[in-house]
């Protein structure tokens, strides 16, 4: 009896375990978070249950529970090696998702591994949460919608001012009767829309309305999450900050150094495409845009002497012999084909680099703003960059993968602060600027606080955002 009973105890033990994904892997989900934050967490929804670049990761384990359990770490590690070697459900994923390439993380051991996999099977599991509260919320999570609150407190509210009138009204004509005034009346139902009572509850269901709109749209100043305007060049950061991996200091190098990142000129542009004159995905449809703004005559391989002087006849017939000596080094011979294509990207030129307010190609190029904060709001690039050592990604998104950039975050005020309550101030220990704080070194030295955040050493005064 106490065999059996023995068994079916290690049998229950099982099923508990697997249940929970720590049978197979035995991985520590709070290690696992940290790898995915790190590794995983650009391309794959944290919430598991969402494609975003990458697939849903939930049920990643159950999807490949008929081959061993290395070729899931290996698909980790190089999935493109995998894709090689020709493994069917490698290249069933590479079919599913191609061209999009998963990053190799060579460095990941199988312990790492495990670890992510437990984080992803607890965050999957879980149950969702409703509300995120009134701090806001990271890049991508949604908030609860009380909209439907607001009309149930106006329709009770509206209730109320109505049964009020009509019971004021009743008890002045009571009044009136008890007076001994035989010519009282009731008061119509359509009279109580002129009453005091009613036009009182009408002011204010206006003025609370009125306030309501006007601070819900100041608080929304800038938090256009997910603007994705298109700009004057198809600039494509997949292109140069993916594949070619261009460092993003590199253009925006004011990151590193001043408030601002800067918008690029045309000048950091010409660093590479001086000697790359054509694009490999719109040939010399883009890559013009920036020659005829700049003045570069890509034929001759020189700057144009006078160019802010010349008439837009003139430059038409640089770049468009450029743009047909180019056609025919690509087909062979200039037809009629080529004829239309060279005059709908000049047509283009014209319409990316002049406006109402710019009627010359000459100058710098237009862009589109994507990111605004309000007037009254302080941010210092060099500060988070440079001091905090943060990854543009982290306020920005997986920037490398955006063919056309977009508002990644939504820049709230509570976004800023939560991730000053939850980021470790960088190097605290040895940079000499913050040996001033005595106590925080001895609680560090006494093991009674593990990190030092923002939050701190003051980063949520309200001095230290607004001015």
């Amino acid at each position: 009896m106490s065999s059996h009973w023995l068994s079916r105890s290690l049998v229950l033990l099982f099923v508990a375990f697997a249940s929970v994904g720590l049978w197979a892997q035995g991985g520590d989900p709070a290690a696992g978070k940290v790898i995915f934050k790190n590794y995983c967490g650009a391309c794959h929804n944290k919430d598991m249950k969402t494609d975003m670049t990458g697939p849903a990761l939930g049920g990643v384990e159950e999807r490949w529970a008929d081959y061993p359990r290395e070729d899931l770490h290996e698909w980790i590690r190089n999935s493109q090696g995998l894709i090689a070697s020709g493994h069917p459900h490698a290249v069933e994923l590479w079919e599913k998702w191609k061209p999009v390439q998963m990053s190799s993380f060579p460095n990941l051991t199988d312990e790492d591994i495990e670890n992510v996999l437990a984080f992803i099977e607890q965050e999957y599991t879980k149950q969702p949460v409703v509300a995120q509260g009134p701090a806001g919320t990271a890049g991508g999570e949604a908030k609860a919608d009380y909209s439907w609150l607001y009309w149930v407190i106006f329709v009770v509210l509206a209730v109320v001012a109505v049964v009020l009138s009509r019971l004021i009204a009743r008890m002045k004509y009571l009044a009136e009767l008890k007076a001994g005034n035989t010519d009282a009346k009731m008061p119509a139902f359509g009279q109580m829309f002129r009453s005091k009572a009613f036009l009182t509850f009408f002011s204010f269901f206006v003025i609370a309305w009125l306030s309501f709109t006007v601070i819900n749209r100041a608080i929304n100043l800038g938090r256009q999450q997910g603007y994705q305007p298109e700009q004057p060049i198809k600039f494509s950061h997949a292109t140069h900050a993916g594949l070619h991996k261009i460092d993003c200091k590199f253009c925006h190098d004011g990151a590193r150094r001043s408030k601002h990142s800067v918008i690029p000129s045309a000048n950091t542009c010409m660093n590479c495409h001086r000697a790359i004159k054509v694009g490999s995905t719109y040939g010399t449809a883009e890559l013009t845009k920036i020659f005829a703004s700049i003045g570069y005559d890509p034929s001759t391989d020189s700057y144009i002497e006078n160019y802010d002087q010349l008439s837009q006849e003139e430059i038409e017939k640089i770049y468009t012999k450029w743009m047909r000596d180019q056609y025919m080094v690509a087909n062979g011979s200039f037809d009629a084909i080529g004829e239309t294509t060279v005059k709908q990207q000049w047509e283009d030129i014209v319409s990316s680099l002049t406006n109402e307010t710019k009627d010359k190609i000459q100058g710098p190029i237009e862009w589109v703003r994507v990111h605004n904060l309000p007037d009254h709001v302080y941010y210092n690039h060099s500060q988070h960059v440079t001091v905090g050592k943060l990854e543009c990604q982290t306020c920005h998104g997986p920037i490398e993968e955006m063919e056309v950039v977009r508002q990644y975050a939504p820049l709230s005020m509570g976004w800023c602060v939560n991730c000053h309550r939850q980021t470790e101030v960088a190097a605290f220990k040895d940079n000499p600027y913050y040996q001033s704080y005595h106590r925080l070194h001895e609680e560090l030295a006494s093991g009674k606080r593990s990190k030092v955040t923002v939050e701190d050493i003051g980063g949520t005064e309200c001095q230290k955002c607004h001015y």
